[in-house]
């Protein structure tokens, strides 16, 4: 008996698929991940090349003399990364619900609390502001002030923008990719590229915060983390425009 049939698992078909009424969805799905990997792209530049400030006060000056390169410490890039990914998790969504439509839905929930955790924390544009006020002050009190809610804005991004929504969203892509082994819809190395991005994401998040001893092995799976990123999002792309194509011939 096939093992889907044990398991109660109805598979969609590629012709279902390609001929369903979410080909729009899909061309869109594809569209949008492909640029992601080019965004991922960007991102391992900018972490590369920049140099990390440590104060308020330096992020300041960033912002004062660049705005531009002020968001992008601020992980810009990620900001629009997270938006062009709903309609590729949205896709993905579409195509493997009939394989395991419970996981897919929580993982898709997963998905959008970690967006919104995200946009919700992100401190770019309130350090931003917070630049333009410090220039801006006249009194050493009024300075202070600034340089402590940039401070804040600096942490609260750190802990909870990129780490919380981060731990989150890998634990999506991570039940995503699962769902994939089971499909007949998506190849083995696109599941286990997102399976590797997943847990290799969450498992550096905590050694990052195990202990001091620990941060090189963290940086170094941040690193696998975000390559195995690209490859899946590459490869999600590919096929979700191979069904677009199928279901258009």
């Amino acid at each position: 008996m096939d093992p889907d049939e044990i398991w109660g698992i109805k598979q969609m078909t590629e012709s279902e698929i390609a001929n369903s009424r979410w080909q729009g969805l899909y061309k869109l799905g594809s569209v949008t991940a492909l640029i992601i990997g080019v965004l991922l792209i960007g991102e391992m530049v900018v972490y590369a090349s920049l140099p990390r400030p440590d104060t308020a006060v330096e992020y300041f000056a960033i912002f004062q003399d660049n705005w531009l390169a002020g968001l992008l410490y601020f992980d810009l890039l990620g900001l629009i990364s997270y938006l062009l990914f709903i309609p590729t998790i949205l896709a993905l969504y579409m195509v493997l619900r009939r394989t395991s439509e419970a996981v897919m839905i929580v993982a898709t929930a997963l998905f959008f609390v970690g967006i919104a955790d995200f946009f919700a924390t992100n401190t770019a544009f309130s350090m931003l502001t917070l630049s333009s006020q410090y220039a801006a002050a006249e009194t050493n009190a009024e300075r202070a002030m600034f340089l402590t809610a940039g401070q804040t804005m600096i942490t609260l991004f750190n802990e909870n923008a990129f780490l919380v929504s981060y731990v989150i969203v890998s634990a999506a892509w991570t039940m995503i990719s699962a769902v994939m082994l089971r499909s007949h819809v998506f190849s083995r190395i696109t599941a286990y590229a997102g399976i590797v991005t997943g847990t290799t994401g969450i498992t550096a998040v905590i050694l990052e915060h195990i202990s001091a001893n620990t941060l090189f092995i963290a940086i170094a799976l941040y690193f696998v983390a975000i390559v195995s990123l690209f490859v899946w999002v590459i490869l999600v792309g590919r096929r979700l425009y191979q069904l677009r194509v199928t279901g258009t011939g």
